[in-house]
């Protein structure tokens, strides 16, 4: 086979042995499904398509939304030379060999478009291996990633291309693509006429979870599993149950969703919304998240944006933890479950995070800080004798547990006075901010006394 025949078409591009989500994939942006924002009339992908002009770009989605199949739309649409190369398996042997080959292209006055897929997984080198040609337009690199380019694409590279955004596929749109493939004569289904509902195609939606690929799979392998009745073939909704069994939405413990999951369950719980938490917290858990980790981020909200206003919440925490190890996951799941209803339904100040961040500002501005010398221990003779300790009141010996006056305050000498921990009105703080007020009222009196 030509690498370089102007023929694009050479060879059978959908094999009848091919599964069925390759075997339908869109030759144009007109059977293209999805990413209306990006390909729909006088949007970017469609106006370079058009233009036959495709500039390079990162496309960064989650699995099965298309990204592969752009880049065929695309390098097709402006007769460019398409080079597709996976980052799990090339290295910078491969990009050079793929260089070459592009300028055997230029020579021929055929541009090539280099498709490169999972770019996040390519490390420095072969990122810095691959920029000067992309720099100079030997190679228009499209680039598809699962993850945030922001984090895993260096600066160069990300600077000379466009970033777009393909969403996951909603059940509509995976509906339809489900309907295309029973109706497809040719490449699809459609020579058996299987017939199905539409709530048994949104159950097979639902479980692809925005991934047509997954949708076409799921949807070939319960076709396996028709029934046959007066009028022919009929997908039913037992059989698709029966296909779908009780898959999870798994997540790579690396990846981005599994941070964005842990993020929708911190912040459901400081927004006080139960439901909310129980439902990501069921999601994280169900698609293989170490529970653990649900823990030691509750751990985090108890004292970040509980605090004091319920300070029974962080040793509770501390207690789930403790059940979920010796409970073990099944029974020590329902011990999460109460931690975060509990810490969803508290009352919330993040006054103590607060007072912690302007502590260590205070210190970082004061590195030098000294001890007051009563507040110091005196074990030897010689630290007596330099005053170490003197002055000190014990506060238990104290009217009220409390050694009155600002003489007594434990700040240290020659540094300006500053306030971090200002209780909220909420929970238990308001006891707290009556009690600091009480004993600065204490304080006040003390001080007019001397």
């Amino acid at each position: 086979m030509d690498l370089f025949a102007d023929d694009a078409s050479q060879g059978d591009p959908h094999p009848g042995n091919a599964p069925l989500a390759y075997r339908l994939r869109p030759r144009t942006l007109d059977d293209y499904i999805g990413q209306q924002a990006l390909v729909g009339p006088g949007k970017p992908l469609r106006r370079m398509a058009e233009t036959a002009s495709v500039r390079s770009m990162i496309l960064w989605g989650p699995p099965g939304v298309g990204k592969t199949t752009l880049a065929e739309i695309l390098a097709e649409a402006s007769g460019a030379r398409l080079e597709q190369l996976s980052a799990v398996m090339a290295g910078v042997k491969e990009i050079r060999a793929a260089v070459e080959r592009a300028r055997e292209g230029q020579m021929r006055d055929r541009r090539t478009l280099l498709f490169l897929d999972e770019i996040h997984r390519l490390n420095k080198s072969q990122q810095d291996a691959l920029l000067p040609h992309v720099e100079s337009g030997l190679l228009t690199l499209i680039g598809a990633t699962t993850e945030n380019p922001s984090f895993e694409v260096n600066s160069a590279l990300l600077s000379r291309a466009r970033v777009y955004v393909l969403k996951a596929l909603d059940e509509s749109e995976l509906i339809t693509v489900l309907k295309r493939a029973l109706g497809n004569e040719t490449l699809g289904l459609g020579q058996r006429n299987i017939r199905a509902s539409d709530e048994t195609l949104s159950i097979l939606a639902r479980a692809a979870s925005g991934d047509a690929r997954r949708a076409l799979g799921l949807l070939e392998t319960a076709c396996d599993f028709v029934k046959t009745d007066e009028h022919g073939e009929v997908l039913d909704r037992d059989a698709v149950i029966e296909v779908i069994g009780h898959q999870a939405a798994a997540f790579d413990k690396q990846g981005e969703h599994y941070y964005d999951v842990l993020s929708a369950i911190h912040k459901s719980v400081r927004s006080s919304r139960p439901d909310a938490a129980l439902l990501y917290v069921a999601q994280f858990i169900s698609g293989g998240g170490d529970p653990l980790d649900i823990v030691r981020r509750l751990a985090a909200i108890a004292s970040e944006d509980v605090g004091n206003a319920d300070p029974r919440a962080l040793p509770l925490v501390i207690a789930a933890w403790d059940a979920y190890l010796r409970l073990g996951d099944y029974e020590g799941q329902r011990a999460i479950a109460h931690a975060v209803i509990h810490l969803a339904i508290a009352p919330k100040s993040n006054r103590i995070d607060q007072a912690w961040s302007q502590a260590k500002a205070f210190v970082a501005e004061h590195p030098d800080l000294e001890v007051p010398v009563y507040l110091r221990n005196a074990p030897t003779e010689l630290m007596s004798s330099l005053g170490y300790g003197e002055g000190y009141r014990y506060a238990h010996n104290e009217p009220n547990g409390y050694p009155a006056g600002s003489r007594h305050d434990c700040w240290p000498p020659n540094l300006p006075q500053a306030r971090f921990y200002e209780p909220s009105d909420y929970g238990q703080e308001k006891r707290f901010q009556q009690m600091q007020a009480w004993r600065e009222e204490l304080d006040r009196q003390a001080d007019g006394d001397s």
